[in-house]
């Protein structure tokens, strides 16, 4: 599963996935990868793949990079249309599959704060929802299945699509009017999502690799963790001054690059942002409590 931020520009054009992506995801068979899941959000996009070769970054270098040539031309703009490098993790798809699908669709309707329920009255909303592929999982989508998307998981629900399909329905109904448990609650090491035989596995073939590789994965997973751990806090914060903060001081993010996100001509902005916080903070209690459980919960990640 894949996470792919955005960047700033990108977003402010207001035209996520609206150009014609069916060859832009498509990709020459020497790159070819079986898309499963496709989920849009404001500030980036998630991706449930298969990769028949281990040939990851190159498959998805391909799509990223002839979208961003056509975005680029179309709008008359250049330079970088996505923020950083893709986040990606394994999973055991007979175990987590049908979670995952779910969760991930669940993303355009789902609250800032994850800890609430998700509105009954949204059910309608997500069925309109164009830019995913839950209209195809539903069964509910009037134009024909894209090529390059691979409705294979649908197994994760039943055996035949029209009962998989009537079988994903029913639980994702079920998911509304109650909060949803992330399955990334179950995420190991930062990386898996499986059991004890995929983490093993994992485990063995770093080890096989030699100590150097040991070395980057082990650092690795604590950039990860510490990156999955900012992320959470950002997503559940709704004061952009306290995002700011959580993103320069817990993340150890450039303030140039906060900058870019939140509109800022430079970092000199972030800069002011998070100064002023931390001298409020000085005279405010509570707050320097809020600053402070934010920083433990970071701190816990990190040790």
């Amino acid at each position: 599963m894949l996470l792919i931020p955005l960047s700033q520009a990108f977003v402010a054009q207001g035209q996520l996935f609206t150009l014609d992506t069916s060859s832009a995801l498509q990709p020459p068979a020497t790159e070819c990868v079986k898309c499963k899941e496709l989920t849009p959000a404001p500030n980036h996009y998630h991706l449930l793949i298969q990769t028949p070769r281990a040939h990851l970054s190159a498959a998805i270098g391909w799509p990223q990079t002839t979208y961003s040539v056509r975005f680029n031309r179309r709008h008359g703009r250049s330079g970088h249309l996505f923020q950083g490098r893709f986040k990606a993790v394994l999973v055991n798809m007979v175990l987590f599959g049908g979670s995952l699908i779910k969760y991930i669709h669940l993303n355009p309707v789902r609250p800032r704060n994850k800890r609430k329920p998700i509105a009954a009255e949204r059910a309608r909303e997500l069925d309109r929802y164009r830019w995913s592929s839950h209209r195809q999982f539903a069964g509910i989508e009037r134009h024909a299945c894209a090529e390059w998307l691979s409705l294979e998981s649908l197994r994760c629900f039943g055996q035949t699509k029209q009962l998989a399909r009537s079988e994903y329905r029913s639980q994702l109904a079920e998911m509304f009017g109650r909060p949803v448990r992330s399955p990334w609650d179950q995420l190991r090491g930062g990386m898996v999502l499986g059991g004890e035989a995929l983490w093993d596995r994992l485990r063995d073939l770093v080890a096989s690799a030699g100590q150097d590789e040991e070395v980057r994965w082990i650092k690795r997973l604590a950039a990860q963790e510490l990156s999955t751990a900012v992320d959470e806090l950002v997503s559940e914060e709704s004061d952009r001054r306290i995002q700011i903060w959580i993103l320069v001081r817990l993340g150890g993010c450039r303030m140039t690059e906060v900058a870019r996100d939140y509109d800022f001509r430079d970092g000199g902005g972030v800069h002011q942002v998070v100064r002023r916080l931390e001298s409020r903070a000085g005279c405010d209690p509570a707050l320097a409590r809020e600053l402070e459980t934010l920083r433990r919960k970071v701190s816990s990640v990190k040790s």
